[in-house]
């Protein structure tokens, strides 16, 4: 018997939530997550996928379309938590990529235009910052360069007090920093980059 759902929580918003996606629906997107994205390219496709190596298996989410265009980054955000502070995690598997390989987190998210992004990328052997406004990306801090396995899966974690974060990649701090662009409450998600294919697993919210 499943002990986890694709959806486990007590009181969202409150107290602390994981997402683990292994209720399906396979093959679409899953109930509780609005699909967008930042720039022009082609549409982002997002959806539940069976993966034998998911840390919880048998499902993950993941990013599929492979459009390369530069600077498309397709989202896809949890609506059920809005919050400020809070430590969000998930587990990453860059899976396929000529432009990009990785993923992201989101947070404070207002819309497609607007919210912070902390994103690994296998391909760059980096982890990076980055304020969205209005359609433009702007880093906030000098990338950390890490080596991040293409087809394995890593942890990437946001840490977010006030106007200061820190980032964590597989449970050792690697980034932190501060910026007052964005300062009231917003939602959470993922991100991939251009053309990456990126599965996601154990979507981890703990509001502060």
């Amino acid at each position: 018997m499943k002990t986890l759902s694709w959806l486990f929580a007590f009181g969202i918003g409150v107290s602390p939530t994981l997402v683990n996606f292994d209720a399906g629906p396979v093959g679409k997107t899953p109930p509780g997550w609005i699909v967008t994205m930042t720039h022009r390219g082609g549409a982002p496709r997002w959806e539940i996928r069976t993966d034998q190596s998911a840390p919880t298996q048998p499902y993950v989410l993941a990013q599929v379309s492979n459009d390369g265009t530069n600077d498309r980054s397709p989202l896809a955000i949890f609506e059920k938590v809005t919050l400020k502070d809070g430590d969000f995690s998930v587990r990453i598997k860059p899976v396929a990529g000529r432009e990009d390989q990785g993923g992201g987190l989101v947070w404070r998210y207002r819309d497609e235009n607007n919210y912070y992004l902390a994103q690994a990328d296998a391909l760059g052997r980096s982890v990076s910052v980055y304020k969205i406004e209005n359609g433009r990306r702007i880093p906030i801090l000098a990338s950390a360069r890490q080596d991040i396995p293409s087809g394995g899966w890593s942890i990437l974690k946001v840490s977010a007090r006030g106007s200061r974060f820190q980032v964590y990649l597989d449970h050792r701090r690697v980034l932190q920093g501060q910026d007052n662009t964005f300062t009231s409450a917003g939602k959470i998600g993922l991100c991939t980059e251009a053309d990456s294919v990126t599965y996601f697993d154990d979507f981890r919210v703990y509001p502060r």
